[in-house]
């Protein structure tokens, strides 16, 4: 494994880190999209996993979190979370011209990957997701939510700190020490942020339309972060080769669960068959 850095700049001039995890002869590349205020190099083990099965994996921070420019949990539009992925395409067609590209997306990057593929039908090969945010687990405070919308009409950048409790990120207790203690986590979401996020999971909790290319949906039954039931409505509601896998008792982060190996290998298994 060979890892790398690179910098792409988006139209309004965010200076976006990224970093691609090379490997020898490799049969695909994965577009990692990180989860809400995480960033990209927590995935680490994934890459270094799916890099000694043959694949190449290219990843970026998302504006407004770890090492990439932007206020921190912001972003003007959800347009711009879809550009992104845009440049993340390009990036990869240009590191690996002649691959087939894979996308997979956790949480927000989950939510952010559906509506890209629904929306842009980029020309990849295969879709996954894993705890995609359609809905949260929990019912978000009316307070906060009531103070985002007049916020998001006066001062769309204002700041409020999320309600996630890190204890649901996953059942082992050494990864949750590992994110409280990241400084480059953070739990800021600004009101036009926080409110995009949860139109896009709207929208995507009404979509009865065909997925554009092979789909896999993966999510933890026990997570307490975002829905399971709708992850499963969503994977039985669509047409096309869509795949759903519930993972009994898992968190949120089915990838740093200490199966997470079992994880891994299903992923690793539909994406071959896909290839």
């Amino acid at each position: 494994m060979t890892k790398s850095t690179f910098e792409i700049t988006t139209s309004d001039q965010i200076k976006i880190h990224g970093v691609n995890w090379e490997t020898n002869s490799p049969k695909a590349v994965i577009c990692l999209v990180h989860g809400y205020g995480e960033h990209i190099e927590r995935y680490d083990h994934f890459a270094e996993w799916f890099n000694k099965k043959g694949f190449a994996v290219i990843g970026t921070d998302r504006r407004g979190h770890g090492k990439s420019g932007g206020q921190k949990g912001h972003t003007p539009s959800f347009n711009h979370y879809l550009d992104e992925l845009d440049l993340l395409l390009k990036e990869a067609n240009s590191s690996y011209p002649s691959l087939a590209k894979i996308i997979y997306g956790h949480s927000a990057g989950g939510n952010h990957s559906l509506n890209y593929v629904i929306d842009r039908n980029p020309d990849i090969k295969a879709l996954a997701v894993s705890g995609p945010w359609i809905k949260l687990a929990f019912e978000a405070p009316k307070f906060l939510v009531m103070l985002g919308k007049v916020m998001r009409k006066v001062y769309p950048s204002f700041n409020n700190k999320s309600t996630l409790d890190p204890t649901f990120v996953c059942r082992d207790t050494t990864v949750v020490k590992k994110y409280v203690d990241d400084p480059l986590v953070h739990d800021n979401i600004s009101a036009e942020a926080g409110l995009a996020m949860m139109d896009a999971g709207d929208k995507l909790d009404q979509f009865s339309g065909t997925m554009p290319v092979p789909t896999l949906v993966m999510h933890g039954s026990g997570d307490q972060v975002t829905s399971c039931p709708a992850s499963k409505a969503f994977a039985q509601r669509v047409k096309g080769d869509v795949t759903l896998k519930i993972w009994d008792g898992f968190y949120h982060e089915i990838h740093n669960e200490k199966e997470q190996n079992e994880v891994f290998q299903f992923t690793h298994d539909w994406l071959v068959s896909k290839l």
